[in-house]
């Protein structure tokens, strides 16, 4: 493989949607190839070198399988990588089967969709961030009130 930039190939492997934004990632120190930080957009990449790029509240973990010719559709974009990150682990079963309530503490969790690549699913969040939902302020409520 010839070496190729690291900013062409960030933006034909799909990873950002455009050129200059590749530039600010690697500049902004958010981009790793052999665990060493990239200095420049201009660094050159082979077939082999594992990338890890801090993107969007996670983090890829890719190893180079070509070098990109054109910004493609996705599945092509998919060819030029192998995605080294591990999947996230499912949630653990209870005992009477009820897991999503039990495991993440939230009633209802079990109908909500499962979580996407950018963390939870809609309308979900992580148990003890930010403010309580309308259902936690009201049952916080009822628990102050009887008190």
């Amino acid at each position: 493989m010839t070496p190729q930039r690291l900013d062409k190939w960030l933006w034909f492997a799909r990873i950002v949607k455009s050129r200059s934004l590749a530039q600010k990632l690697v500049n902004g120190g958010h981009v790793r190839v052999n665990r060493d930080k990239a200095q420049a957009p201009a660094k050159a990449i082979r077939h082999g070198d594992v990338l890890t790029i801090a993107v969007a509240n996670r983090i890829l973990v890719l190893k180079v399988v070509a070098p990109g010719t054109r910004r493609g559709p996705a599945p092509e974009a998919r060819l030029l990588y192998e995605d080294l990150a591990p999947s996230p682990d499912p949630a653990p079963l209870s005992e009477d089967g009820d897991d999503a309530e039990e495991a993440t503490g939230t009633p209802g969790a079990a109908t909500a969709a499962p979580a996407g690549r950018d963390g939870p699913a809609p309308g979900r969040r992580e148990r003890g961030s930010g403010r309580p939902t309308k259902r936690q302020r009201r049952q916080i409520d009822r628990l102050t009130d009887k008190a």
